[in-house]
């Protein structure tokens, strides 16, 4: 079985979960093209990523003539299934009420797509986030280049869905993966009821090889590790509004920022006009192992986003038994509660220093069962293994 993958950027530093599934679908014995718009701006820190990213083909990236040349070919070859895309282009412009020339990139590049596939005998191509790539795919499919299928996260995808033609993409997906039971019935919801059948949940997820519960214990001071990027939505800037009502009670409280992006400055500022300098360690992107290195060691994962889909990064830190702190927003709840972390209104920032404060106080015993519960948890819904599965027998009915 041969199949596409295509993703807007990819990949990136916070994106290892689709390199994942990538890979267990080809323990599967499926081939896997990757295709991407364009490629990650930032530097690359992790080896397998860098290797991605050398099998990866990009349509948009230094490939501007060879978009304008596959046009013209297009026009020659297949003259039909370019006037299908020319309307189904000019459809969706008009239901975003602006973006002319974003949209006219987007049927080069599913021209490039399709012609792309179309040398590979590749006949479905499967889609991560239903925003532009979803469009490009579906554009591609509506010039015959086959089926195709998406996996939708959320939640920015599900903000003005009928502006970016959500509903129209889930009706001309031949499947789509759900990452949570929240994110389907969001789905169901934008797309319409008739279409739940074809909304499978598929759960993000990770390869147990890679998460060997820790051995170390809670005993002693360790840190609260956050991992993602810097942006408003991780909400990392009320870190030092938390931090300070505790900083004389819990002098050797500290939080280590693992990832970049736009807030650090404002962060850092905070953190500087507090004066609590010695509580922060922002540590910016590092490799997997590097991170996986620092969520063994940590007291808990901390995570109090405003906005998530289901974040990979609570995972990672279950499957080294460890408890989180998290936000309850979205399909969060699907998976943490006070057996194994703490669950806040998303920018209560009391709330998440009293989370701080009872975690502090936390025993390690009790700390260590918390961990245990949230390594059950993901060991039976997040197993890569798993997903694929269910993704290949999706794959099965279209290739």
């Amino acid at each position: 079985m041969k199949v596409a993958y295509l993703v807007n950027t990819y990949p990136m530093a916070s994106q290892t979960f689709i390199r994942r599934e990538i890979h267990a679908l080809e323990d599967l014995g499926v081939d896997v093209e990757r295709f991407a718009i364009r490629v990650w701006g930032e530097d690359l820190v992790d080896e397998r990523d860098i290797e991605e990213r050398n099998k990866t083909t990009y349509l948009l990236s230094d490939n501007t003539l060879g978009l304008v040349g596959g046009f013209f070919k297009e026009l020659l070859v297949n003259p039909i299934g370019l006037f299908r895309g020319l309307r189904s282009t000019y459809q969706l412009w008009r239901r975003a009420g602006e973006g002319f020339v974003k949209h006219a990139a987007y049927l080069l590049e599913a021209v490039a797509l399709r012609q792309r596939m179309g040398a590979a005998h590749l006949r479905h191509v499967h889609v991560h986030f239903g925003t532009n790539a979803a469009t490009v795919a579906m554009l591609a499919s509506a010039m015959g280049g086959g089926t195709y299928s998406f996996t939708a996260h959320g939640p920015d995808e599900f903000v003005e869905p009928f502006r970016y033609s959500y509903d129209v993409k889930i009706a001309n997906a031949a499947f789509v993966a759900a990452i949570s039971s929240f994110c389907r019935v969001q789905l169901a919801r934008i797309g319409g009821i008739e279409h739940w059948d074809k909304i499978e949940i598929v759960p993000c997820a990770l390869d147990f090889d890679e998460f060997e519960k820790s051995s170390e214990g809670f005993e002693g001071s360790r840190p609260f590790v956050c991992v993602g990027r810097l942006c408003p939505q991780k909400a990392q800037t009320l870190f030092p509004d938390a931090v300070e009502p505790l900083s004389s009670d819990f002098p050797d409280l500290k939080i280590v920022l693992i990832g970049d992006g736009d807030t650090r400055d404002e962060i850092e500022r905070k953190i500087a006009e507090k004066g609590l300098e010695k509580h922060f360690e922002l540590l910016g992107w590092r490799s997997n192992e590097e991170v996986r290195a620092s969520l063994r060691s940590a007291r808990a994962m901390l995570l109090p986003s405003f906005a998530e889909g289901l974040p990979v990064s609570i995972m990672e830190a279950y499957a080294l038994g460890r408890p989180v702190i998290s936000s309850y927003i979205a399909g969060i709840p699907e998976l943490v509660d006070a057996s194994c972390g703490w669950i806040i209104p998303a920018g209560d920032v009391p709330a998440l220093t009293e989370s701080l404060r009872d975690c502090m106080n936390k025993s390690a015993d009790e700390l260590q069962a918390m961990g245990d519960e949230g390594r059950s948890r993901v060991e039976s819904g997040h197993d890569v293994r798993k997903s694929a599965q269910t993704l290949h027998a999706g794959f099965e009915r279209y290739t």
